[in-house]
């Protein structure tokens, strides 16, 4: 993995670059950006870059086996079926690996559907602090650098995070911390405060194009799958290999029209909170993904509502019609509908009873998809 390959804005990769060649490397780094826009990719990349400065021929092979001994990794972990307590993650570095391997861009859901924890939240916890703690005190094996990367930093939590604050402040000579987030609003500002920002913005839609024909698609539908996967590379893969879970198509469908034919009729509302106690069992990440992707819905339908058709890109699998349900989505209850759902996934996120949350969301759409235009 190098910057040749790693897809992300070209003054991104330049500005790295030169901090390299000028010697300008900072020891605490946060590279901030969304799913699918190549933060992890690219801090391998750059790890990478840095390492085989001082290294010999089998450097950049080793970086890119991810087997080089001063490029270590930290991610979030949970007790599965294989580590029963104290997850580290040295635990799971077979699976990191192959995970990495078969596509970097993945998102943290897919990772814990990898090592079999897709029901629970993975953390950063103290046990990792301690396993970094011991990595950085010794030698570099090269000696050049070594590097951190600590991929999804934001799930470190309160205790993981403060016994890192000192390793952040005064590291070991030539030691550099990547802290690559989605959300930096979830870290310590203590963390914020002592790292040099990176912010990546969404790839454009003439890089996944280009990516995809390069991989063989044809260009029509290698720009039709890059306009529906709105800077997300990894979406833009998902679409290619219809991995898009069918469920959520179902799931929403039902929602909705529940919620029309809910107004004035209560024999409704038990079907309502049944639908809630279905999606109430799945993971909470699972939950999380449904909510946005009825996100999507709702903006698409807007878009379809307002004649700009040539934005609208979703297809369904089944009869649902989404020309047919626009004129329920417009300008007086869009950004209600979207507060009320984003708020869901706020407190989903934070361990709420997520059967409560969903049947509280249903009722207040009942009230606004029958609001007028």
């Amino acid at each position: 993995m190098d910057f040749e390959t790693v897809l992300s804005n070209p003054y991104t990769k330049k500005y790295l670059n030169e901090t390299i060649i000028s010697d300008r490397i900072a020891h605490a780094q946060l590279f901030i950006g969304e799913e699918g826009v190549g933060t992890l990719p690219m801090a391998i990349a750059y790890a990478t870059e840095i390492l085989t400065r001082k290294g010999d021929a089998n450097t950049k092979i080793k970086c890119e086996h991810l087997s080089h001994p001063d490029l270590h990794f930290a991610y979030p972990t949970a007790t599965s079926d294989k580590i029963k307590d104290h997850p580290t993650s040295s635990s799971f570095s077979e699976e990191w690996r192959s995970f990495i391997s078969e596509n970097p861009y993945r998102s943290l859901y897919e990772w814990y559907q990898f090592i079999g924890i897709a029901n629970k939240q993975g953390k950063i916890g103290v046990d990792d602090a301690k396993e970094i703690t011991a990595k950085l005190s010794l030698k570099s094996f090269e000696g050049g650098y070594k590097i951190m990367i600590i991929w999804m930093a934001e799930r470190m939590n309160d205790e993981c995070s403060n016994k890192l604050l000192k390793l952040l402040e005064e590291p070991p000579a030539e030691t550099i911390f990547i802290l690559v987030v989605e959300n930096e609003n979830l870290l310590l500002n203590t963390i914020l405060s002592r790292c040099q920002i990176t912010r990546f913005t969404k790839l454009g839609e003439e890089v996944i194009a280009k990516s995809l024909i390069k991989n063989g698609l044809a260009e029509p539908e290698a720009q039709q799958i890059a306009i529906r996967s709105q800077g997300n590379y990894n979406k833009a893969l998902s679409l290619l290999k219809r991995e898009e879970d069918s469920r959520f198509e179902e799931w929403f469908v039902k929602w909705v029209r529940m919620a029309y034919s809910a107004k004035g009729n209560k024999g409704v509302l038990p079907n309502m909170l049944q639908w809630s106690d279905e999606i109430s069992k799945e993971g909470r990440e699972t939950q999380k993904l449904f909510l946005e992707y009825c996100l999507e819905i709702f903006r698409q339908a807007l878009l379809a509502n307002y004649g700009t058709n040539n934005l609208v890109y979703i297809e369904f699998q089944s009869n649902f019609n989404i020309n047919n349900f626009a004129p329920f989505v417009h300008h007086n209850n869009i950004q209600e509908i979207q507060r009320n759902i984003e708020d869901s996934i706020y407190h989903i996120e934070r361990n709420g009873n997520s059967k409560i949350i969903l049947t509280d969301l249903s009722i207040k759409l009942i009230r606004l998809i029958h609001t007028k235009a």
